[in-house]
């Protein structure tokens, strides 16, 4: 286990330090351009020339890369030429505000997908089977742009129960919070759902479930103490991929909603041509697929214990 987490660890590393490449590649290759967005476009030549002599962009390309990345391990993150503050001080509470509502729209949407999942699955082909997976069809295939407008349109402003922004001008507020939670929970509930109802139908086919059954074992037995552990293996590790799919769809929900999360602020920093903001926000990004990954593994190999590390290494090389 101490060598595949050791290898596994190795190979994360190795991918965050390409994608950063490409990061600084895609931003900073163009040294001209690079000065023309800090500086501004009425900045005179000569003022650009001096700050890039000034800053070392006259080096070569591998070597201002190294300095970039070593700088960014030690915390120095660059400045942000929108918001006029240092990027290690300004991301922190927006990266805050998102993990809150990620974090909440986990806590809702899990139990929720996995009771239905579970539930359709236990009666292949019955009523409740039928109406989850067409339920779980609909929510899938909208987008989050569609969803947040017809949710809004229900709540906001037939009902006018919800408060149509998120901005939480006057403080936290759960009222607020609760249209982006429904709008990333709506698609994360139905493919969730679904994976578990797949799941669970494969387990309760397998023989040791009908061999329960013929020795007049309840359901309740069957499902909670045979059948649940082996149907969460795929879910579980689907939840953990899902974390970078929720990082990335709450810059849709939170562009909409005026949330001020992550989101929000990588997609402030791109209209306006941000770059030391660009490049933290995606190398957080990378960071938090990096440890979702990780977790994933981790989670796969407690969930099975019959398959070792190595045994899984060896199998997706195959």
């Amino acid at each position: 286990m101490a060598s595949y987490l050791v290898r596994k660890i190795g190979l994360l590393l190795l991918t965050m330090v390409v994608v950063s490449l490409v990061v600084f590649l895609a931003l900073e290759l163009n040294i001209n351009d690079v000065a023309v967005h800090v500086l501004g476009p009425y900045s005179t030549a000569d003022q650009r020339q001096s700050w890039l002599q000034e800053h070392g962009y006259f080096d070569p390309f591998i070597l201002r890369y190294l300095r970039w990345l070593g700088a960014f391990f030690r915390g120095d993150w660059g400045y942000s030429t929108y918001y006029r503050e240092d990027v290690n001080t300004l991301l922190p509470p927006f990266v805050a505000n998102t993990a809150i509502l990620t974090g909440v729209s986990l806590v809702v949407m899990i139990p929720v997908a996995l009771a239905l999942g579970v539930i359709a699955g236990m009666r292949e082909g019955g009523i409740v089977d039928r109406l989850v997976s067409i339920l779980a069809v609909l929510t899938t295939s909208v987008p989050q742009f569609a969803s947040a407008v017809f949710l809004s349109a229900i709540f906001v402003f037939w009902l006018g129960l919800l408060p149509g922004a998120s901005a939480m001008t006057e403080g936290f507020s759960w009222t607020e919070l609760v249209m982006p939670v429904m709008v990333l929970c709506l698609a994360g509930v139905g493919y969730l759902a679904r994976m578990t109802r797949a799941s669970m139908v494969e387990v309760m086919a397998q023989p040791y479930i009908r061999t329960a059954l013929m020795k007049g074992a309840s359901t309740r037995r069957i499902v909670l103490k045979h059948a649940l552990r082996n149907a969460l293996i795929a879910p579980v590790t689907v939840i953990m991929l899902y974390i970078p799919w929720l990082l990335s769809n709450a810059i849709v929900v939170e562009v909409f909603f005026a949330y001020r999360g992550f989101g929000t602020l990588l997609y402030t920093a791109s209209l306006n041509h941000d770059i030391y903001l660009i490049e933290a926000c995606a190398m957080v990004s990378v960071i938090v697929v990096v440890c979702t990954q990780l977790l994933s593994d981790l989670a796969y190999g407690w969930l099975n214990p019959r398959i070792s590390f190595s045994g899984a290494t060896a199998a997706a090389s195959a």
